[in-house]
């Protein structure tokens, strides 16, 4: 068995801001998508929750209204955005456009402002 040139490490240190900006977007991507398809049955339940009646709808119109609810709400809105740009992003580095590497950090560095910018005018509009 040889001996390795350089002790290996004892644990992996999975903090994100020693990663570079296309590895904080594929993590983010992944999260985001995890996180919208689990959302999709609570979203149903409210969309059906506001279609039945007038009394339904103003409940749920109320409940939106609270700052916490709003909150989550740009807070989703912003994993949307994020997933739909970043999404946008893998298309484009599948059909070899941008994969160099300095614009693969550029588009990076874009889908992270486009999604927060999405996510603030999102905000600005139901606040």
């Amino acid at each position: 068995m040889r001996k390795s040139p350089r002790p290996r490490p004892k644990y992996y240190d999975l903090n994100l801001a020693h990663l570079p900006p296309p590895g904080i977007v594929s993590i983010l991507h992944r999260i985001s998508g995890a996180v919208l398809f689990l959302a999709i049955p609570i979203l149903l339940y409210i969309f059906n929750g506001s279609l039945t009646s007038e009394s339904d709808f103003a409940r749920l119109k109320a409940f939106f209204a609270m700052p916490l609810v709003k909150l989550a709400a740009i807070g989703l809105a912003y994993l949307y955005a994020h997933h739909f740009f970043a999404g946008i992003r893998y298309l484009f580095l599948d059909l070899h456009i941008g994969i160099a590497k300095e614009p693969s950090r550029m588009s990076a560095y874009i889908v992270l402002v486009l999604g927060l910018a999405s996510a603030l005018a999102f905000g600005a509009l139901i606040w």
